[in-house]
C-alpha cells in the first residue's frame, strides 16, 4: 500500500517536536506547514527566506507578496522573519558548523 503525500507529511509531522528549527523543501515539506499543531512551538523555515513559516492563509487572507519555496502564498508566525535567500543559503550552509561547535 502506497502513502498519499498527505499522510507522507502527517507522519514527518510526529518526528517534530517542540524547540525544532526545521528547514522545509520544496514541495511535499511545505505541507507539514498547514499540519503542525497550533500549540506547537517548532519554527519552520522556507528556502526561500522566511523562518517563522504558519499555516497556509486562509480563503480570501492571501498575500500574494508573501509566499513560501513552493510559491504558495503562505503566513509568518508572531516572531517570525523574512530575509534575502542569499543570507538563507548561507544560514543553512552554517547550521552543522553551529551544531557541531554546540555539541562537541
Amino acid at each position: 500500500m502506497s502513502w498519499t503525500p498527505d499522510q507522507m507529511a502527517a507522519r514527518a509531522v510526529h518526528e517534530l517536536a517542540d524547540g525544532m528549527v526545521v528547514n522545509l523543501g520544496i514541495g511535499l515539506p511545505t505541507r507539514i506547514a498547514g499540519l503542525l499543531p497550533a500549540d506547537a512551538d517548532v519554527w519552520l523555515q522556507s528556502e526561500n527566506g522566511l523562518l517563522g513559516l504558519g499555516p497556509p492563509p486562509l480563503d480570501g487572507e492571501e498575500d500574494a507578496q508573501l509566499i513560501n519555496a513552493g510559491k504558495e502564498t503562505a503566513t509568518v508566525r508572531a516572531g517570525g522573519s523574512l530575509f534575502d535567500s542569499t543570507l538563507q543559503s548561507r544560514r543553512i550552509k552554517l547550521i552543522p558548523r553551529i551544531r557541531n561547535v554546540l555539541y562537541r
